[in-house]
């Protein structure tokens, strides 16, 4: 397929052809920057770890030139910064075992363009080339409008594909905004207990983002941490990591679904559930 950006590029970690890379993809995650797939989509990264059968692939967006930068990296220009974290990520493809990794270099205000349509088209002909059962991307009540162009655009691209070739399954992640305020019995919730080392060693590796200032490999471990602590208050630990996500599927499966009528729905019920507590235990 042909990328949009000149500069945009596939990475094979381990060398395998391509075409038969993106064949063998099982799942996927499309994330706005460098670093966002191994916050969000540790699920499919630790699903799919040392199997034969299980491969997943990395797509990101942008090119990463508004990140913030500090220390050793405070002086470096935009163009420095793309090729700083391209090289992360594709250490991060590595250490993860990807079975491959899209980098479309898109600029942020491309992907927040409502307008921009062929962004659309180039996830729906990556879409094509994979057909991952599961996709993770960023949900829907994210702050960071970026993240918003992202999961706009990945629902728009699943939907201009037949039924038979959608995703199985796709889940709105965490990343700037966690979930823990969705109701109970309507969070999806990942247990990623497993390989505690290699979690770390994915969001430690994006080094100019930690030493440029900003603590996402420890921000992203307590995170997964205290969801495992707080997901129930009358039960012991049964998960020492837990990322939450909403269950984007129905989107996927009715293109009549309104976006933004589905997430404030999850926001009412939300509301509901408070109101209900406080008068279990309160009259006025």
């Amino acid at each position: 397929m042909n990328f949009i950006q000149p500069t945009a590029e596939w990475y094979v970690p381990d060398g395998t052809n391509l075409d038969k890379a993106l064949k063998r993809t099982t799942r996927m995650s499309i994330a706005a920057h460098q670093d966002d797939i191994e916050i969000m989509a540790y699920d499919g990264i630790v699903k799919c770890f040392q199997q034969k059968d299980a491969w997943f692939t990395g797509v990101v967006v942008t090119n990463g030139s508004g990140s913030a930068r500090d220390n050793v990296y405070k002086n470096y220009t935009d163009e420095e910064m793309i090729a700083v974290r391209r090289k992360e990520q594709k250490k991060a493809a590595h250490v993860g075992e990807f079975s491959a990794l899209a980098l479309l270099d898109h600029p942020s205000k491309d992907v927040k363009d409502p307008a921009n349509d062929d962004i659309v088209e180039e996830l729906v002909a990556l879409l094509k080339a994979t057909q991952p059962e599961v996709l993770y991307t960023h949900n829907l009540a994210d702050k960071h409008d970026t993240h918003i162009g992202v999961v706009t655009k990945v629902i728009k691209a699943c939907r201009r594909l037949p039924l038979a070739e959608r995703p199985i399954e796709l889940y709105g992640c965490e990343v700037w905004r966690d979930l823990d305020w969705v109701v109970d019995n309507e969070k999806v919730a990942f247990d990623v207990s497993a390989h505690p080392n290699l979690a770390e060693s994915l969001v430690t590796i994006f080094d100019s983002q930690i030493v440029g200032g900003k603590r996402y490999d420890l921000a992203t471990m307590g995170r997964r941490l205290a969801n495992a602590t707080f997901s129930s208050s009358h039960a012991v630990d049964d998960a020492q990591a837990i990322t939450y996500a909403v269950d984007l599927t129905p989107l996927i499966e009715d293109d009549e679904l309104d976006i933004t009528d589905f997430i404030t729905g999850y926001i009412d019920r939300f509301k509901k559930d408070v109101i209900d507590r406080i008068n279990k235990v309160h009259t006025k």
